[in-house]
This record gives structure tokens, sequence and C-alpha cells, in this order.
């Protein structure tokens, strides 16, 4: 029976893996979309929203499992339960790059009103994060869990000097305006993504000691 539930453990550890690289991979399609105004490329990540939603729902179904058959008690308990939560915002960072992806489709028809370099720059910061925070939950390393919440800053910075920019074009120029509003959109969804990977670390931090203040651990 144990051997069994071992297994199962690894499989969950596994199908996390799985389900963040399709994320990962997600993100970076949409960042290519983006600076190419590439519709193909941004319909492709829209469709995986779905792969995405189903991997969820796949998850959860093993979580409640081992839940309900296999009754782990106390650190592994609170891993399943940690899983539980991580996949919800795993799922919303698939919603947030077809948000993206949505609004990369609407800014295809027209040059862009200024280079885009902060906007990449936040996207591979959050695919950095995404990376290492699901990363921190299966190597169950509680120190990259707290290094990913300490680098959502960086994030948070990278949007504020692209709203900076791009407020000032609108003061340039009144017809900048509608751009503008989309990319800082594109933007906030990007520091939203860096949120979700933030809640999972901080979920990795729970998991591993039962509280969620990490700021204990300095």
């Amino acid at each position: 029976m144990r051997t069994k539930y071992r297994e199962q453990m690894r499989y969950l550890n596994n199908s996390l893996i799985e389900m963040g690289g399709i994320i990962e991979h997600n993100i970076t399609m949409v960042v290519k979309a983006l600076k190419e105004q590439n519709i193909e490329l941004a319909q492709e990540v829209i469709g995986h929203a779905e792969e995405i939603s189903a991997k969820e729902k796949e998850i959860e179904h093993l979580c409640l499992k081992l839940l309900l058959t296999q009754q782990p008690m106390a650190k592994d308990l609170r891993m399943v339960s940690a899983a539980l939560k991580i996949i919800t915002d795993m799922d919303r960072i698939g919603d947030q790059s077809a948000d993206i992806a949505e609004n990369t489709i609407l800014l295809a028809d027209s040059p862009y009103i200024k280079d885009l370099v902060h906007i990449p720059q936040m996207a591979e910061a959050t695919i950095k994060m995404v990376k290492e925070a699901i990363d921190a939950f299966v190597r169950k390393d509680i120190n990259l869990a707290v290094s990913v919440i300490n680098y959502d800053d960086i994030v948070d910075d990278l949007f504020i000097s692209i709203r900076n920019d791009l407020t000032l074009l609108i003061k340039q120029d009144v017809e900048n305006c509608e751009q503008a509003f989309d990319l800082i959109m594109i933007a906030k969804y990007f520091e939203r993504i860096g949120d979700h990977a933030v809640n999972i670390a901080k979920w990795v931090v729970f998991s591993l000691t039962g509280t969620h203040r990490y700021d204990l651990l300095d």
C-alpha cells in the first residue's frame, strides 16, 4: 500500500512539472507573438488554455484521491493540500497568458508606438519565477521558494517603468492613448503572473513549515 502511495506522490510531482512546463512554454510563445505581432501564434496560446485547465482537473483528481484513499499525515498532507492551491495559481497563469494573447491580436494591425524592451524583460523574469516556484515545490527547497518571493520586486519595478514610459507617450500625443493602454494592460498581466508565482512559492513554504511566514526564515 505504501509503495503505491509513494508512486502516486511521485506522479503528483511529475504532473506538476508537466503543467509547469506547459505554462512556461505558453508565456514564451506569447512574448514571441507579441514581439513579432504574430496572430497565429497568439491564437495557439489561447488554445492552450483549455489544455492547462484539463491538466489542473487531472491533478486535482489525483490530490483528492490521495487525500481520500491514502490519508496522508502531517508533512505529506501539507504537500498535497499545497498542490491543490498551486494548480489553481498555475491555471490562472494560463488564463493570463491567454489574456495577453488576446491583446496581442488587437495590437497586430499597427506598428508599436515604442520598442518593446521592458515587457520582454518582465516576461523573462516571470518565467524564471514560475519555473523556480514549481522547482521549489518538487525539490522541497525552501530557500528557492523564498528567493522567488523576493524576486517579485524586480517584476514590480519593471511594471512601474513600463507604465511611466507609456504614460509619457500619452502626454506627448493623445493618439498614442489606445495602444499605450493595451500595452499597460499586457504589462499588468505579466505582473499578475509574477504574483501567482509568489503565491506558489508561499504554498511551498507552507507545505514545508506549516506557516506562510517566510520572513521567519531570515
